[in-house]
């Protein structure tokens, strides 16, 4: 005997994730260009009710405004829940763990004031623009530099560990050159001067007085514009080996909402669901 009740509500849950999870539908589009609006514009609240003059003539204003954003994100956050086949797989990705946080602040804000200002996290939420204006080309490059920085973690890491032994001898150097009376107080504030000087930022807080130390400056600028150079390169190099050239869709996986499937594939390669 077929089960025409549950035939039915999966042709609902179907169509709910067609317009809230894909963007090749005008229903879809539709929906997702409405949600960038909306984030747009709570994020816009927020900074508003930063400022103490806005806050103080239309704050009630703006508290209500925040409060049917929320909501309307909650009710949104719940829709994404029951529309897809694996809901603890979709709250636990990527998307999932930012869309709860976008709403979290707010209630956080009953029992710890001030939290709502939180709620700019919302602005990662716009990152799905990339999949409703199929500019799907940008999320395969996007995988690649990703792609690229995790395959060079131990080069960055092995480069920042050669800085920091340089700033701390430079700082030590400087402790011992310039003293307490040129500003140079203690070696971890010598070691800020060194950090400041190699990433040519030069605050011009603490400067050198003394020739050998001005000397021992100019030395550690010319370091550092060499030093910028590595880590970019670095990641170039990664870049390079990972340029494949990949044709990514817009499709949602229905069971665990997860996207950045190959055009052809006709399984999630997250869950191994029917695409």
């Amino acid at each position: 005997m077929i089960d025409y009740t549950r035939d039915s509500n999966s042709r609902w849950r179907q169509r709910l994730h067609e317009v809230i999870f894909e963007a090749d539908t005008a229903g879809g589009k539709a929906f997702d260009l409405t949600l960038i609006v909306c984030i747009a514009l709570s994020i816009i609240v927020v900074m508003l009710d930063s400022i103490q003059e806005l806050h103080d003539q239309y704050g009630s204003l703006l508290y209500v405004a925040e409060w049917v954003f929320t909501l309307l994100f909650t009710a949104e956050y719940l829709l994404r829940l029951l529309s897809v086949g694996r809901p603890l797989r979709y709250a636990l990705s990527f998307y999932g763990i930012v869309d709860f946080l976008s709403i979290v602040p707010t209630y956080l804000s009953i029992f710890v004031p001030g939290t709502q200002y939180l709620l700019v996290i919302r602005s990662l939420r716009v990152l799905r623009i990339f999949r409703i204006f199929k500019l799907s080309q940008y999320v395969g490059e996007a995988r690649q530099l990703t792609r690229a920085l995790h395959s060079s973690r131990r080069k960055i890491m092995i480069f920042y560990f050669t800085v920091i032994h340089i700033v701390v001898i430079v700082g030590a150097m400087m402790y011992l050159i310039e003293g307490r009376e040129n500003g140079f107080t203690s070696i971890p504030r010598s070691i800020y001067w060194a950090i400041v000087t190699i990433t040519t930022v030069g605050y011009g807080d603490i400067a050198p007085q003394t020739n050998v130390g001005q000397a021992v400056a100019a030395f550690l600028m010319i370091t550092g514009y060499a030093i910028l150079a590595v880590p970019t390169g670095i990641v170039t190099a990664e870049w390079a080996m990972q340029n494949r050239q990949r044709i990514i869709s817009t499709q949602s996986c229905p069971q665990c909402s997860s996207e950045g499937h190959d055009a052809d594939a006709k399984f999630c390669k997250h869950c191994g669901a029917n695409m």
